[in-house]
């Protein structure tokens, strides 16, 4: 594969399509955490962008090192996915459910919980190592930065537009981000068995 337009135009759509998910998310946190400081929406979205970024280049070390073992495992992902974000999306659900009546400030995505929904999110970009597995090392850290980029920039706007509508569904949208997160989990587990 040689430098082209065509390679950032594809390394682009190949991060808007990968950054679906985690603009989902984003905008589950922003319903969550409505008076989330400048600070966090730039911490959050790093962490989707970061591990959007690392997954394809794991894939991409898996192709041109131990592909024999990733391909076994590669059947596992939609199963953590769904385990993961079904988790944290049932967490946020049973305490929106606890707190409906409660006027009392929500505490917000913690560290844990951010991480495990940066992995969720981007696992299935593991397997993206296989689509840019004619790339160089270099290219292949391009296509990554690329996709990181481009998942930062759409994970701000699901944080923006999360805590716009977060103010004005109240106490409900805790319970609404956690039906999303549990909806795009079992989104992936779906496309990836049966997709």
């Amino acid at each position: 594969m040689e430098w082209s337009f065509m390679f950032f135009v594809n390394s682009i759509m190949l991060g808007v399509g990968l950054a679906m998910d985690a603009f989902s998310v984003s905008m589950a946190n922003g319903l969550n955490e409505t008076n989330m400081k400048k600070g966090k929406m730039l911490s959050v979205a790093g962490v989707f962008a970061f591990f959007q970024a690392l997954m394809p280049m794991i894939g991409w070390i898996c192709v041109h090192t131990i592909v024999q073992y990733f391909t076994s495992f590669e059947k596992f992902i939609p199963w953590i996915a769904l385990i993961l974000l079904l988790f944290i999306g049932g967490k946020m659900l049973i305490d929106g459910i606890r707190n409906k009546d409660s006027e009392e400030e929500k505490h917000g995505v913690g560290i844990a919980a951010l991480l495990v929904q940066g992995v969720a999110t981007s696992i299935d970009a593991l397997s993206v190592g296989f689509t840019i597995a004619e790339y160089n090392w270099i290219m292949a850290l391009v296509a990554a930065v690329i996709i990181a980029v481009v998942t930062f920039a759409i994970c701000m706007a699901g944080i923006a537009i999360g805590k716009k509508f977060g103010t004005k569904l109240s106490n409900k949208a805790q319970i609404f981000g956690g039906v999303i997160l549990i909806i795009i989990g079992i989104e992936i587990f779906v496309t990836g068995i049966f997709g």
